[in-house]
């Protein structure tokens, strides 16, 4: 009897262990080649976000995203100024907030990111925030590596 329940046991720990295995999860991978830089745990429904210095204004800029499934949305925006490629017109839906410190926050874009790459900066960084830990990608990817976000 005493064996039998540790069988059980074991094998429940074993079953638990597969499944956490696989548990979707946020995957950096290289565009040209495929090589993963890195396998993240990511819930469904958590945020990520990615914050880089934008090259014409020189501020810096956090894109914020969600996990939906397997898929990765847009949810929201942080930036300290505008310039090319910075929202300067509120889409439908869309709000605006002003910071403490001077920031513009844009919330509910709701936009499906089909594609979702970033050329990691030669000069500023980008960093990736997920699950309360900050990732260099300068560190982990190397410069101008360009890092495709999925879930997998």
């Amino acid at each position: 009897m005493m064996i039998a329940a540790a069988i059980l046991v074991v094998a429940a720990a074993v079953a638990l262990l597969l499944l956490s295995q696989r548990e979707p999860k946020l995957v950096l991978s290289e565009q040209d080649t495929g090589r993963v830089f890195a396998r993240l745990p990511l819930k469904d429904g958590d945020s990520f976000s990615v914050t880089f210095r934008h090259s014409v204004n020189k501020s810096d800029v956090t894109e914020i995203y969600q996990r939906r499934g397997k898929e990765i949305w847009l949810t929201g925006c942080v930036y300290y100024g505008f310039g090319a490629g910075v929202a300067e017109v509120l889409e439908p839906g869309w709000t605006l907030e002003n910071g403490e410190n001077g920031e513009m926050i844009i919330g509910n874009i709701e936009q499906k990111m089909y594609d979702l790459t970033y050329i990691v900066g030669t000069v500023y960084d980008h960093i990736l925030d997920i699950n309360g830990e900050k990732i260099i990608l300068n560190e982990l990817c190397g410069k101008n590596a360009k890092v495709c976000f999925s879930i997998k």
